[in-house]
């Protein structure tokens, strides 16, 4: 029986967002254009679950380029109006187009000359009669058997936003480099901002031997860099092999005497390589693709000279995963 009831809540809810769809018209794209050609900021007003879902528009708004924020409309009849300003763009959110707050500060917005877009499931209501632009979001029916809580409006009200939110980011041309400087501190941020160059080590912090050089030589330089991992250069600093401690564990497996030998005799040769330009995350997707750990930084195929190298522990400190 719970099954079954969260099942047709599912099916009322999406119904209710599906019904939009048809009846999208011109005022939708006036609605956008209006948001795309303002010149100030989008203002986004409604009380109660109109209120919350008014703060998730806003904040969807200027997460995607768009300068918005959401004004409390009886927050706004007490001093809060004064954020208003003649260039801004203001939606206004009611189910019944008729929530009192709401509708006290419209001569307030009529005032300044602004533009409201009006967004309501009672097309008759003040509100949409004042509106420059009327978004119909109006349900059949409420999710809740009481037909009281605010369930499938408050859905449909939320994709309306989306809506209207994403078509403006479109119409912008906003790109996945827009969004990474609006999100610095997230994962999806990190993903599109840091650079191998951001996390890599270099200099006398890159582990790097002789082909040569003895096996003692490459154990210190191993421990002591603490990568678990040295590259082999030869005589002209080119890069040509790298030696793991899976490399050591299976020289020990075949009964070669690490302690007589050279690192050209261990080394893996043609090691992976990656620029110091290119995204952290690219490195984490070529380190998952060939299940290694570290990537030495080139701006060629080995043989090449070495700038640093990047471990994969680097890459998820950072928090790119």
């Amino acid at each position: 029986m719970i099954l079954e009831r969260a099942r047709r809540i599912f099916e009322i809810e999406s119904e209710a967002i599906l019904r939009l769809r048809e009846r999208l018209n011109e005022d939708f794209v006036k609605a956008v254009n209006l948001i795309f050609e303002c010149r100030g900021k989008v203002i986004v007003t409604g009380i109660g679950k109109s209120g919350l879902v008014s703060q998730k528009m806003a904040s969807t708004f200027a997460c995607s380029g768009t300068p918005a924020f959401f004004l409390h409309p009886a927050e706004g009849l007490h001093g809060d109006i004064g954020m208003i300003a003649r260039d801004d763009v203001i939606i206004a959110v009611s189910n019944s187009g008729e929530t009192e707050e709401l509708l006290k500060i419209l001569p307030i917005i009529k005032r300044f000359g602004l533009k409201l877009i009006s967004m309501t499931g009672n097309c008759d209501s003040e509100l949409a009669r004042n509106g420059d632009v009327v978004l119909d979001i109006g349900v059949e029916q409420e999710a809740c058997s009481l037909g009281l809580v605010p369930t499938a409006s408050t859905a449909a009200t939320m994709a309306m936003g989306d809506a209207l939110a994403i078509s403006v980011l479109e119409r912008r041309g906003f790109c996945e480099d827009d969004f990474a400087l609006l999100h610095p501190g997230g994962s999806l941020g990190k993903k599109l901002l840091l650079r191998v160059s951001d996390l890599m080590h270099q200099h006398d912090k890159t582990p790097m031997v002789f082909e040569k050089d003895s096996m003692k030589i490459v154990l210190l330089e191993m421990t002591t860099k603490r990568l678990g991992v040295t590259g082999v250069c030869n005589d002209t600093h080119e890069l040509i092999g790298i030696v793991t401690d899976g490399d050591l564990r299976r020289a020990l497996e075949k009964g070669i005497d690490i302690l007589t030998t050279t690192a050209q005799d261990v080394m893996t040769p043609l090691p992976k390589t990656i620029s110091r330009d290119a995204l952290a995350a690219e490195a984490l997707r070529q380190m998952e693709q060939h299940s290694i750990t570290s990537l030495f930084i080139s701006e060629g195929t080995s043989p090449c000279s070495i700038d640093g190298i990047i471990h994969l522990h680097d890459i998820l400190r950072a928090g790119v995963v």
